[in-house]
């Protein structure tokens, strides 16, 4: 599990456009849980290549990207409280 927090400068129209590429690429591979961040079951590869995209999309004099690596065990290192129901990644999904 690895959970992705970005922070993409949008007072201009190329750093709006950033933000709903990263959202995108996010999207594609994981689950958005508040506005800017994703939980993302992901192995080696996945993760390699979500980076890069990432990394390729946003700005490093302007946005921000931070990686936390959760683990197999991550299930006990999540707790929520409030609003947006929690969901589980690995149970079924319904499309």
């Amino acid at each position: 599990m690895v959970l992705i927090t970005y922070d993409v400068e949008t007072t201009s129209p190329a750093g709006k456009k950033r933000l709903r590429q990263v959202a995108k690429q996010c999207v594609n591979f994981g689950q958005r849980v508040q506005n800017s961040v994703f939980e993302c079951l992901l192995d080696p590869a996945q993760f390699s290549e979500l980076k890069h995209r990432l990394e390729s999309i946003a700005d490093k004099d302007h946005d921000s990207l931070r990686f936390y690596h959760l683990g197999n065990n991550w299930k006990n290192r999540v707790d929520h409280f409030g609003t947006k129901e929690t969901y589980d990644p690995e149970g079924m999904m319904i499309v």
